[in-house]
């Protein structure tokens, strides 16, 4: 009994330890997504605004641009996926995977041929692992990213989507991540980036009684349209990078907070385990004191008689 003993004492200084650190990963967890929330917030109206100022010259335009003209017959798409470089974060990285996959999917159900770029080490083991080929991965960076980052990701699509497609070119661009709702649920998104869809923005700009304004093009469009095209897609990267981050830090606080109760739970259950086992042991001593008493109390009796 008392080696049982032994082994649950030493299971609750373990579980305490492990308590202890995924306590602290909890606090710097929440600590972070506060920071990644407060640039989420700082980033998001200067990439609406950009994609606005896009829309309006989209539209007051006939100029035919790949950032705002579909292709009559595409045939190659590019896909982004941002995932995270740690894991710890419940089903945060699973989640986007599956959205890159079934975006993959039905973009291969229309006959395009799809190129993967990846950010992230858990996105990119996923796919090295089922020897799926990837384009290009970035890693390094997912938890606190900057514009610089999101430049470097940016890079390598615009170039591709500049491109004629025979020569390694892309007709669509379209990024997956995970969005930031609140501290209690992020949402794994799939959205086009280009060829940017005007109706649609056009449509929503209306619904929130705004109105685009008119604009002269200086030169011409198609060299606004140029200037603006690296920009659109670097800060459109950029804010997903932050709701990534953003997302990634709660889940991981969430993640930690419930292995945290858990083990507080196990604590508790082997404390009591350890307590029955310690009386236990108490009950068979007295026992065995009682019985060696009462053995010797009959032995001195017969030897009087």
């Amino acid at each position: 009994m008392g080696a049982q003993l032994r082994v649950y004492k030493r299971r609750i200084r373990s579980v305490t330890a492990t308590k202890k650190i995924t306590k602290a990963m909890e606090m710097i967890a929440a600590s972070r997504v506060v920071k990644a929330q407060r640039k989420v917030a700082a980033s998001t109206p200067y990439a609406q605004e950009l994609t606005r100022a896009v829309t309006a010259v989209g539209t007051g335009s006939n100029t035919k641009h790949p950032l705002t003209t579909e292709a009559d017959n595409p045939t190659r798409a590019a896909v982004l996926l941002l995932t995270s470089d740690r894991g710890l974060a419940g089903a945060f990285n699973a989640n986007a995977i599956k959205a890159a996959e079934q975006l993959t999917e039905r973009l291969e159900r229309e006959g395009k041929q799809v190129d993967t770029y990846i950010v992230g080490r858990r996105g990119v083991a996923h796919y090295n692992f089922r020897e799926r080929t990837i384009a290009e991965t970035f890693t390094g960076f997912t938890d606190e990213p900057s514009y610089a980052d999101a430049k470097k990701v940016a890079a390598p699509l615009i170039e591709a989507i500049q491109s004629e497609t025979a020569d390694g070119g892309v007709d669509e661009l379209h990024i997956v991540y995970t969005e930031f709702v609140s501290m209690i649920t992020q949402t794994a998104v799939g959205s086009q980036l280009l060829p940017l869809r005007l109706e649609d923005t056009a449509t929503e700009t209306a619904g929130k009684g705004e109105i685009l304004p008119l604009y002269d093009f200086e030169p011409s469009a198609e060299d606004v349209l140029d200037a603006l095209l690296p920009r659109y897609v670097e800060s459109r990267i950029y804010n997903a990078l932050l709701q990534s981050a953003a997302s990634k830090h709660a889940a991981t606080r969430r993640a930690m907070k419930s292995a945290t109760d858990n083990a507080g739970e196990l604590i508790n259950t082997l404390s009591r385990l350890a307590n029955a086992a310690r009386q236990a042991e108490i009950t068979q001593e007295i026992s065995e004191i009682v019985g060696g008493a009462s053995a010797l109390a009959d032995a001195t009796a017969g030897s009087d008689n």
